[in-house]
């Protein structure tokens, strides 16, 4: 019995390792390293390769998976769109609060105009008769 363990561990590692190169002969070469493509890899059933049976193998593959992990396209495109996103959220806030500075630039402006304007009305109803006249010469 223990010849077999050694032996389908024996072929868990060296599929780990083939896949861990990039030289994969089972699986296709694009496929992750991961533990049931190790298993695949090997040529064994990926239920096969259990943490019970083979505590350090897969210890070694967890840990060769966190510290090798690609983001995926997916999760690169979607971290691109969420910056992307961010950045056009940034600058509406920021067109919001330039329009809302030029509305109320432009609603003072316009109360001056009124205030003037009646100023202006008052001092030209208020204005006294012209008494001056024409010299004939």
């Amino acid at each position: 019995m223990l010849e077999v363990k050694e032996g389908a561990e024996a072929a868990f590692r060296e599929a780990f390792c083939r896949l861990k190169n990039g030289n994969p002969r089972v699986v296709d070469s694009k496929s992750p390293v991961s533990q049931n493509n190790v298993a695949k890899e090997a040529g064994r059933d990926p239920s096969a390769l259990r943490k019970s049976r083979y505590p350090l193998l897969i210890s070694e593959i967890q840990d060769w998976i966190s510290k090798n992990r690609q983001p995926s396209e997916e999760k690169r495109v979607s971290d691109q769109l969420r910056l992307r996103v961010n950045t056009l959220q940034q600058r509406i806030s920021q067109l919001e609060a330039d329009r809302d500075l030029s509305q109320s630039l432009l609603l003072e402006a316009h109360d001056r105009i009124i205030e003037l304007s009646r100023q202006n009305e008052i001092l030209i109803s208020s204005s006294p008769p012209a008494n001056v006249h024409r010299l004939k010469v």
